[in-house]
């Protein structure tokens, strides 16, 4: 998975945030966190979907039954950056809580990128949702 990312990673940077394969056509940010163990960066590529002003994420992990790495770096520290296409943001991460708000933002991440209806289908776990606000 490293390399698959890193290789998104490079893609998305060399073509001012545009990436092919499963990504292409949708918006994708570089998420990176702080490592909660290592205290080191961490960079990753996801899938996104606004909200108001709000950037809206899922800790799918492609529906596997335990949450992405990047998940539990960001509830140890929210404090986050974000690229979006040349752009780099300083954010601020918030875990949705189970509920209403949670699913109705799953939703429509759903509409917008089906695929993510057959992560839920495939694990047990209710995949977390994360919002992102801009503090710059």
């Amino acid at each position: 998975m490293a390399d698959w990312n890193s290789a998104i990673i490079d893609e998305f940077r060399a073509n001012q945030g545009r990436v092919g394969g499963p990504f292409a056509g949708h918006d994708l940010l570089l998420l990176t966190t702080t490592g909660a163990k290592s205290q080191l960066p961490r960079t990753n590529p996801l899938a996104f979907i606004r909200d108001d002003d709000r950037i809206v994420i899922t800790a799918s992990n492609a529906g596997t039954s335990t949450n992405p790495d990047w998940y539990y770096n960001l509830r140890t520290d929210p404090k986050v950056t974000i690229e979006i296409g040349t752009e780099k943001f300083e954010a601020i991460a918030t875990a949705i809580p189970d509920g209403p708000e949670r699913d109705r933002l799953y939703t429509a991440m759903v509409e917008v990128m089906p695929g993510f209806a057959d992560y839920q289908a495939k694990t047990s776990r209710v995949i977390p949702v994360v919002t992102l606000t801009i503090t710059e």
